[in-house]
């Protein structure tokens, strides 16, 4: 039997030949995402374990982007067990005050999220990096610690559901519009600890910012992660790298040149999976 997008990732990280839904298995990653809230109680639950570091310094993003400027005492406490413990650990990817930004655009804008990665982060959202070809998910902050000491994290390996995207959205249709109608559809359990798949000929008129927004809330549907199929435009994002410091004009340009190709239409979203007998006879749900 072939394996879903989500499991052939999980499979090529955890050094088998094939998983299948259900399986547990440990695998390999290539990102550790903490922010200012979640990353000092992994701190602490590290410190407990007396390891001499982090498994790999360039492996592990830090991005303080919840309390800053902080609001109190509190706040720029969590901040300073953050930065003091980047500056220990000579933690690459740290993003402080002047660098940083919300963590979920930041990432994918440094390149540091590509297709085929593995990567958990202390935040419930980072399944955005899906909308590029990742397995990304959200973890505990425990979770979080045992990731940064050993580079790893186990799995259940999740089932799939396939949603098949066709036709162009109509005018001012975003992904937004798209994953909320999904989880109309579905419900804020619909998907949940499965794999969304996202698929079909509809996806080329996405945008990069409506599959980051799409595979953001696949948590919104209870859903592990989301994920797309990587084609021109996301290997075009991918293969710009990250925003330099004075390039954002052409990266800027580019989006406005890809919009204003779009035509006033409608799209037809098919959902699959358990949806098949519930649609029986209705192929999908036009937006308009």
């Amino acid at each position: 039997m072939g394996m879903t997008m989500t499991q052939k990732i999980l499979a090529a990280h955890a050094g088998l030949p094939s998983v299948s839904a259900g399986q547990l298995i440990e695998a390999e990653l290539d990102l550790v995402l903490g922010n200012d809230i979640t990353s000092p109680v992994a701190i602490h639950e590290m410190d407990k374990m007396k390891v001499d570091g982090v498994f790999d310094k360039d492996k592990v993003a830090l991005v303080l982007d919840h309390f800053v400027p902080n609001k109190d005492i509190k706040s720029a406490e969590h901040c300073k067990c953050v930065r003091e413990f980047a500056c220990r650990h000579d933690i690459t990817n740290y993003f402080d005050v002047g660098e940083m930004g919300i963590e979920h655009a930041l990432l994918p804008e440094k390149g540091l999220t590509v297709a085929g990665d593995v990567i958990i982060g202390a935040d419930s959202h980072t399944c955005t990096y899906g909308a590029l070809g990742a397995f990304s998910t959200g973890v505990g902050s425990t979770d979080m610690a045992a990731g940064m000491a050993t580079g790893k994290a186990w799995f259940k390996v999740p089932s799939a559901m396939k949603f098949n995207l066709t036709g162009k959205p109509a005018a001012w249709i975003s992904g937004k519009d798209i994953i909320l109608h999904i989880i109309g559809m579905i419900g804020v359990d619909g998907a949940l600890y499965k794999s969304m798949e996202f698929v079909g000929d509809g996806i080329r008129y996405l945008t990069m910012d409506d599959r980051f927004t799409i595979a953001n809330m696949a948590i919104e549907a209870g859903g592990k992660n989301g994920i797309f199929p990587v084609d021109d435009l996301a290997k075009q994002y991918m293969e710009e790298g990250h925003f330099g410091k004075y390039n954002m004009y052409p990266k800027f340009r580019a989006a406005v040149e890809f919009l204003e190709k779009r035509e006033g239409r409608s799209a037809l979203i098919t959902s699959f999976d358990k949806l098949d007998e519930a649609l029986k006879g209705k192929t999908g749900t036009l937006i308009r």
